[in-house]
């Protein structure tokens, strides 16, 4: 078997670390700065010819920075002869570009399914992806993780919520939340709007029942909040009880942190596969950790067994 080597980029040293310690495992020895004058600059300070790399780096904001990182880093991997090397991304940046929706635009989560293959990835590993459709992307294996399994263990294992209904805060999203539903045994709810432009959503009406029930809405991501935010308003009117968020991916731009403050969803739950700065932390907000998850799979990926199994 070859030998396993983990290395972290600059956008989450901490959630590396984290793995590290599940994994049990010394972090790989790498430095990733700046030239003088802005240009990446990688040294890998340890020996991984012949192993097996896992590079991880979150491509958050700022993405372009994050990401251009992480194709420095595995093109130094790949002419440092490592047999295989995993990008290991919990957050995939550019996911909601994922198609031609207007003329003359680009389909940019394509593109950096390209560069990640052109750099040197020979697979790539990540948790809830906007759209799945983007796994037919890459040429390469794409493992595709959901972060459904922490929500659970975090609702109705620890905090035994109790007539639950999962909410949709679109039609998108029916997928992800019949999912969830199938899996804990609760109702399902859609909020259905009209989208007024790309930061503001006119609510439309509810389907379903959520009168008296606590409610969890599920999604991918947060943004702007915008959507989440009109979502708990309607269900509030609606004569919902409780409103929770259970949002894989924190990207919280904008005016997002003032609306969840003002808006009635009593706890925003949220995962680490992006980090929360420090003014962005607020009582709302409990972020749960996904390096469990991305170990193991780290793991069975590197021992050659099933990851689908984490799931069944």
């Amino acid at each position: 078997m070859n030998e396993l080597a983990i290395f972290s980029g600059n956008s989450h040293p901490g959630l590396a670390r984290d793995i590290c310690t599940e994994m049990k495992v010394s972090p790989g020895r790498c430095q990733v700065d700046r030239f003088s004058d802005g240009e990446v600059r990688v040294k890998i300070n340890d020996n991984v010819r012949g192993k097996d790399v896992f590079v991880i780096q979150s491509t958050g904001s700022p993405a372009n920075e994050n990401l251009m990182e992480l194709l420095i880093m595995m093109d130094a991997f790949r002419r440092a002869s490592a047999r295989r090397i995993t990008a290991v991304l919990p957050y995939f940046c550019y996911a909601r570009q994922d198609r031609k929706d207007q003329p003359r635009v680009p389909i940019t989560a394509k593109l950096v399914a390209n560069l990640l293959d052109r750099a040197g990835a020979d697979r790539v590993l990540t948790i809830d992806l906007h759209a799945g459709q983007i796994q037919g992307f890459f040429d390469i294996p794409l493992d595709h993780l959901y972060a459904i399994s922490i929500f659970e263990e975090y609702f109705f294992k620890k905090k035994k919520i109790k007539d639950i209904v999962i909410v949709s805060p679109d039609v998108g999203g029916i997928k992800m939340a019949r999912a969830y539903a199938k899996r804990v045994q609760a109702g399902l709810a859609i909020v259905d709007k009209r989208r007024i432009d790309d930061t503001e959503a006119e609510v439309m009406h509810i389907m379903g029942d959520v009168e008296g029930k606590n409610v969890v809405i599920v999604d991918d991501m947060i943004s702007t909040a915008g959507s989440v935010v009109e979502a708990a308003t309607a269900l509030k009117k609606n004569g919902a009880m409780d409103i929770y968020g259970a949002i894989t991916h924190p990207v919280l731009c904008g005016p997002a942190i003032k609306r969840i403050e003002g808006s009635g969803i009593k706890e925003l739950v949220v995962t680490d596969t992006i980090p929360i700065s420090e003014e962005k932390r607020i009582n709302k907000i409990t972020q749960l950790s996904v390096a469990p998850l991305l170990g193991e799979a780290i793991k069975r990926i590197h021992d050659e067994e099933t990851i689908s199994a984490l799931f069944e």
